[in-house]
């Protein structure tokens, strides 16, 4: 999931919408009910969900306010939801190429690194020690 926006005056490279910040959960499985229970403890239902036609998002308007359900071809894709596509991109070329395997059981600290750096692409001079102030106090919950 990707917060953002239109773009006031989109140049003919930039992408039609902003970004914002992301939010990425692993999910078992692509059911309407466990769509609709991730969306909604990580969006505000008043805003406004841009989906393809997925049966997934069949019952997502139970937890938004405005759902726009788009019909989209596969090779429209991108075009549609341009950061969902390019951060899913970054986020597996990034898991193949430096860490070569990632175990099912630790995909979603995988996951959660990737949308800490990504949120904080506009405050790389203090990424370092905000991550240090998070490790310092964050409690593991999986035992070794």
């Amino acid at each position: 999931m990707i917060e953002s926006e239109p773009s006031p005056e989109p140049k003919s490279k930039q992408k039609g919408r902003k970004c914002g910040c992301m939010r990425m959960k692993v999910v078992n499985d692509l059911k309407a009910e466990t769509l609709n229970e991730t969306v909604s403890t990580a969006v505000d239902a008043e805003s406004t969900g841009i989906v393809d036609a997925s049966k997934s998002h069949e019952k997502l308007n139970e937890v938004l306010e405005n759902v726009e359900k788009n019909v989209v071809k596969p090779e429209d894709a991108p075009k549609l939801l341009p950061w969902v596509h390019i951060a899913i991109a970054n986020a597996k070329s990034r898991l193949l190429n430096l860490y070569h395997g990632v175990k099912q059981e630790y995909l979603q600290y995988y996951l959660d690194e990737f949308v800490y750096k990504f949120n904080r692409k506009y405050y790389v001079d203090t990424l370092f020690e905000r991550l240090m102030i998070a490790s310092a106090s964050y409690r593991p919950t999986f035992l070794h």
